[in-house]
């Protein structure tokens, strides 16, 4: 027996289209965000899922809402599953970082794994939190299915802990807006069978 964790990013958010650095900011989620949680839940219509868990920001909640409705679930909010606190970067874009910080900006590109965002979190400061939380969630659920609604950073982190993946791999592993990705641990040892994945209607 193993038990199976669907872990999904949430939809897309309004302002996606300016690719901000997000981070703690509560932002919502679009029509086109709704769009896409609506295609996860039909996926996982037929899905036995025991619970849902979510981060507590807008648009994670808001996409575990959707993904829970048709297994009349109610959402657990976990604070600690929330993204990478970005501080001074968080609502603006790239460019606008390149030109107030240069030189940070080039750091993070260099070191994504070791960065400490400015006044915010580093990869190791997520994990802390983040990794924890999402190993009481799976304990609490022995040989069930769950789904967990987080982020881009949070799944990347988790995927690479699970797997045993170097933190250089983080953003190597695709988590697109609205994707699903699934794993099982049976024992200490976790599979992945499905990574990113924002296709089709079978799961």
């Amino acid at each position: 027996m193993a038990t199976t964790v669907y872990l999904v990013r949430h939809g897309s958010v309004v302002g996606a289209e300016t690719r901000r650095f997000i981070g703690h900011l509560d932002v919502p989620l679009s029509p086109l965000g709704e769009r896409q949680m609506a295609a996860v839940a039909r996926r996982m219509a037929g899905v036995a899922l025991d619970a849902v868990y979510a981060s507590d920001l807008a648009r994670t909640r808001r996409s575990a809402e959707i993904l829970a409705a048709p297994h009349g679930l109610d959402i657990v909010a976990v604070p600690e599953l929330r993204e990478f606190a970005m501080g001074r970067w968080e609502g603006l874009t790239a460019e606008q970082i390149r030109g107030l910080d240069a030189a940070a900006f080039t750091a993070w590109m260099a070191d994504v794994a070791g960065y400490q965002f400015p006044e915010g979190e580093s990869l190791s400061q997520l994990t802390g939190r983040a990794w924890p939380a999402f190993e009481r969630i799976v304990d609490a659920h022995p040989d069930r299915s769950i789904a967990v609604v987080a982020h881009g950073g949070t799944n990347r982190m988790i995927l690479c802990r699970a797997l045993g993946l170097e933190n250089q791999r983080l953003l190597a592993l695709g988590q697109d807006y609205g994707c699903l990705s699934v794993l099982s641990r049976s024992g200490n040892r976790w599979t992945l069978s499905a990574l990113n994945d924002d296709h089709g209607e079978g799961v």
